[in-house]
């Protein structure tokens, strides 16, 4: 098969960048073995605010102004809903993080995301005695039914090899790239925290953050929110909610670890009164940089090759903008955001 690009990976990145393919009617195959499980295991909320500190996401507006048509089009390609409308409730902890969040929300950056308007609390299984602020223009993308309805699509339209990519096996050539029987005019790796493994990109400080969630069964919490506190609750139907997530800087495996699995448990019962059930544990690596900035751009050295990579833990925000930004660099020689590039990285 003859093609204009390899994608190698096919989480959130890999999935954004072949959009911009489609939508440009580009040729391309994708190589994929679902070795990285963080896109699968992340929760997929999108949310303009760091609720830590009560802050903007950076480029939270124009990500999301783009993200969102684009979750819009895949619902149409894949003819299912993956992107959810929910409101998230930040608990807050004092009469202190109100006033905190109050003067917040008189930023411009930050004033169309946070609502003026404390939310009372008059749920009994809910640890709130100060209540709620709510933030506006969330929600969350279902990144497994994403995943797997776009590998599917991709087998109906034979774009997909589904193995783990061999880089001896691939040749550069001046201006094209051999794969087996398959040759690519440019080759995209998405790979997330597989990076490491890659001689080409391996150079760069992608350091990974491993992080856990659990899912519990609590037939007498009725939350239809996302409910933020120490942690975070996500509703997911049936009195089932996905509870998340951990930050361990030094394992670097997917197993869920015992450790994990205690803290997040100790966490949800500081957030609310009722009786649970573990139901589920599951882990992965998210691609974390250390300046918490994507790594866009090409290799310094090869042409026509490009990494795609670093998304962190807001990746279906971020996603859309960072393969735009790319697309638009190696078809139309548009300058990359000086934030994203790799460049930044060269000696």
């Amino acid at each position: 098969m003859n093609v204009d690009y390899f994608v190698v990976g096919c989480g959130l990145a890999g999935i954004a960048f072949c959009e911009q393919l489609r939508q440009h009617n580009k040729t391309f195959l994708v190589f994929n073995n679902e070795s990285q499980q963080s896109s699968k295991v992340a929760a997929g909320v999108y949310n303009p605010v760091i609720l830590k500190r009560f802050s903007e996401v950076w480029m939270a507006r124009e990500q999301l102004d783009l993200a969102l048509p684009k979750y819009k089009d895949l619902e149409g390609l894949l003819g299912t809903q993956i992107d959810f409308s929910i409101p998230i409730h930040r608990r807050f902890s004092s009469i202190e993080e109100q006033n905190l969040w109050f003067s917040a929300s008189d930023k411009p950056a930050l004033e169309a995301f946070l609502s003026t308007t404390l939310v009372k609390n008059h749920n009994d299984e809910i640890k709130a005695p100060f209540g709620f602020g709510k933030v506006l223009h969330t929600g969350r993308v279902d990144t497994n039914k994403l995943i797997d309805g776009y590998i599917a699509y991709l087998l109906t339209m034979n774009q997909l090899i589904s193995e783990a990519f061999n880089y001896g096996t691939l040749e550069i050539n001046s201006n094209s790239f051999q794969y087996h029987e398959h040759t690519a005019k440019n080759i995209v790796f998405c790979e997330g925290f597989g990076i490491k493994s890659n001689p080409y990109f391996n150079y760069l400080p992608l350091n990974g953050t491993k992080g856990e969630t659990i899912t519990i069964k609590a037939p007498n919490l009725n939350l239809d929110v996302i409910l933020k506190g120490s942690v975070f609750l996500l509703p997911e139907g049936n009195d089932v909610y996905t509870v998340g997530a951990t930050y361990d800087w030094k394992d670097k495996t997917n197993q869920p670890s015992q450790a994990g699995r205690e803290e997040l448990v100790a966490k949800v019962k500081e957030l609310i009164n009722c009786e649970f059930t573990v139901i589920d544990q599951e882990a992965g690596i998210r691609p974390t940089v250390k300046d918490r900035r994507p790594l866009v751009g090409a290799h310094p050295e090869h042409s026509n090759m490009y990494v795609l990579n670093g998304l962190g833990t807001r990746g279906v925000m971020i996603a859309p903008y960072v393969a735009e930004q790319l697309y638009g660099s190696i078809e139309n020689n548009k300058a990359l955001n000086p934030e994203i590039d790799i460049k930044r990285f060269s000696s």
